[in-house]
């Protein structure tokens, strides 16, 4: 219902999910931050200018859009966004968290499998207005701070 990708659709998300290395500069393996039996959470390969770092959180199932995502995906993915905005608040000593999700191309979806965004925020920011100026980054860029992530939620999980 509501369908967008093309046939046949090769999923950038599915991959992640199963740990297969998409072209350079894409989400690689090493970008996963956490992963359980129901969704994997991933420092995303795009970056607004003041905003380094946003995570994004997909279901290891693919379903295209919220409409399709069943309920028990919903909360395994609304409780990991927890996790990884209270880890982004102490990582990067950032002043807040902003979610986003977008459903079809009418509502800014671009790549078919539902995913979450959890956004590091700061004060006067300019998170939305930036949105043209979003860049591909290169894993090297990625990878501190997909390490650092990755480290305190080891640490969160030994407490």
């Amino acid at each position: 219902m509501y369908n967008h990708a093309p046939e046949p659709y090769d999923c950038p998300f599915c991959d992640v999910v199963r740990g297969t290395p998409r072209p350079l500069p894409y989400t690689q393996p090493e970008d996963i931050v956490l992963q359980n039996e129901l969704v994997t959470a991933f420092i995303s390969s795009c970056w607004w200018p003041n905003n380094p770092g946003h995570v994004v959180i997909v279901p290891n199932e693919h379903f295209e859009n919220l409409y399709e995502l069943p309920v028990h995906y919903g909360a395994a993915i609304h409780d990991v966004s927890r996790v990884i905005a209270l880890t982004l608040k102490t990582v990067y000593s950032c002043e807040g968290v902003s979610t986003r999700q977008h459903n079809e191309p009418g509502g800014g979806q671009d790549v078919w499998h539902y995913h979450l965004q959890v956004f590091p925020r700061y004060v006067d920011d300019n998170l939305y207005m930036l949105t043209p100026e979003r860049r591909t980054t290169t894993p090297e860029e990625r990878r501190p701070y997909a390490e650092r992530l990755r480290t305190s939620l080891a640490n969160q999980q030994r407490l």
